[in-house]
């Protein structure tokens, strides 16, 4: 399967000014087989080792930092000579090394003529220890579960894809029904690459549904082994709320949902660890559209997100009937899983800030606010084909250089103050936004 990381992997192997790599991102979102895919295709060689099962690389760093020994023990593990530029040298699961991620620093320092990258599934956590982080001295690339559009290449749709890339507006119409049964698919399927390799090879939604399953089991098991454990039951109750709490009409984040009388300061840790891991996604209200949006973030108020339409499916245990058969998962649930499957798609547009907006009384909201560079765009995400957006249009009048948009199962249409953009063209229409197409 094709992902789009893979181009970022290249500019960085290309790049004269290259340092280690951490490739960071929720544990089975393919990172290992990227990396690996990598290595095979663009190195003469790969030196790959994983940190965890090698107990040799426990000790590797604590003697010293000395990169002639370090070279020469990870050539004896792989029983791959490392040569300078003509391998990759792959570090798995480096969080369980101790001063793992610290040795970056030397081999950018005093070896850089070695390519580097790590990887691991519980990164997120190490990176918030201070002592370990390389700071100025690594390159960051972030991996997300596979986004639409390569969902639809990894299901043969290479035409298809073309169309929508190109924003061929009029094939785009004549080929709604298509579109929309892609897009159904993709909602229950998800990101995940394990799931979707099964499917687009034809294996069958119980199976497909057991394997979203399992990953979910696992990330459970992450909660009981790595989280703190007065904090595991707070972890829990926050992430198997996140379905319900994105059903309701108003989709900020209640603690109340989770239980009676819950409070910020009882769950704040434990929204944190989920964040660090990558498995939710949380978006801030803001108080007014102005550049730059994070001086006017509201902190008290949010929403949260999995990190996956697939697994969201999963997890509610929502009917496979319900969302691969006709229309009515675009319009079931308030709209969860379309603002999630949007929001699914801009965390993988680069430098894209995300939040939402609401009037103090929560009686007017707007989906998303995004900024891309100097531009600030207002985004309504509508379930099915109703074209009214008085939050949108009112945000708009009061904000007239702002220019709208809305993302619903309706065709494409601009009515001046804001555009229409079918469902499934969010990612090309994201990635308008982020060459500048739009003029505010």
């Amino acid at each position: 399967m094709e992902r789009e990381a893979y181009k970022k992997l290249l500019q960085w192997k290309g790049s004269r000014y290259r340092k280690p790599l951490i490739l960071n991102g929720a544990r089975q979102v393919g990172k290992t087989w990227l990396l690996k895919t990598f290595g095979a295709s663009e190195y003469k060689k790969t030196s790959y080792i994983n940190c965890e099962k090698d107990k040799v690389m426990r000790g590797l760093f604590q003697q010293d930092y000395n990169m002639e020994r370090i070279i020469r023990v990870i050539s004896a593990l792989t029983e791959v000579d490392v040569e300078p530029e003509n391998t990759l040298i792959i570090l798995d699961e480096i969080q369980a090394i101790p001063d793992g991620l610290a040795s970056l620093k030397y081999f950018c320092e005093d070896a850089p003529q070695y390519h580097v990258a790590v990887a691991g599934s519980l990164l997120g956590m190490a990176l918030h220890e201070k002592s370990s982080f390389p700071v100025g001295k690594v390159d960051m690339v972030q991996i997300f579960p596979m986004n639409f559009e390569e969902f639809i290449l990894a299901m043969g749709q290479i035409n298809m894809l073309n169309i929508l890339q190109q924003r061929d507006n009029s094939s785009i119409k004549n080929l709604e029904p298509q579109f929309k049964d892609l897009l159904r698919q993709y909602y229950f399927v998800g990101g995940m690459p394990a799931v979707v390799l099964a499917y687009s090879t034809g294996e069958g939604p119980n199976k497909i549904r057991s394997i979203q399953e399992q990953i979910l089991f696992d990330y459970s098991k992450d909660f009981s082994k790595h989280a703190p454990t007065k904090e595991v039951p707070r972890i829990g109750m926050v992430w198997q709320s996140i379905p319900a709490q994105l059903a309701k009409d108003n989709k900020k984040f209640i603690y109340g949902v989770m239980k009676k009388g819950a409070r910020a300061n009882e769950f704040e840790i434990a929204i944190q660890w989920l964040i660090d891991m990558g498995l939710i996604y949380k978006i801030s209200r803001i108080k007014k559209p102005v550049i730059p949006l994070k001086f006017y973030e509201d902190f008290s108020a949010f929403k949260l997100f999995m990190l996956d339409c697939g697994l969201m499916g999963a997890i509610s245990k929502t009917p496979v009937g319900l969302i691969l058969s006709g229309s009515s998962v675009f319009e079931e649930y308030k709209g969860a899983f379309t603002e999630l499957y949007v929001l699914q798609q801009m965390m993988s547009v680069d430098s894209m800030s995300v939040y939402y907006y609401s009037t103090d009384d929560s009686r007017s909201e707007i989906d998303f606010i995004v900024q891309k560079g100097d531009r600030v765009i207002p985004i309504e995400v509508k379930a099915e084909e109703n074209l009214k957006a008085k939050s949108l249009k009112q945000y708009v009048i009061n904000n007239p250089d702002l220019k709208g948009i809305r993302f619903s199962m309706s065709p494409y249409r601009d009515q001046g103050w804001m555009e229409n953009i079918p469902l499934y063209g969010v990612l090309s229409e994201l990635r308008s936004i982020e060459s500048g197409h739009i003029d505010n």
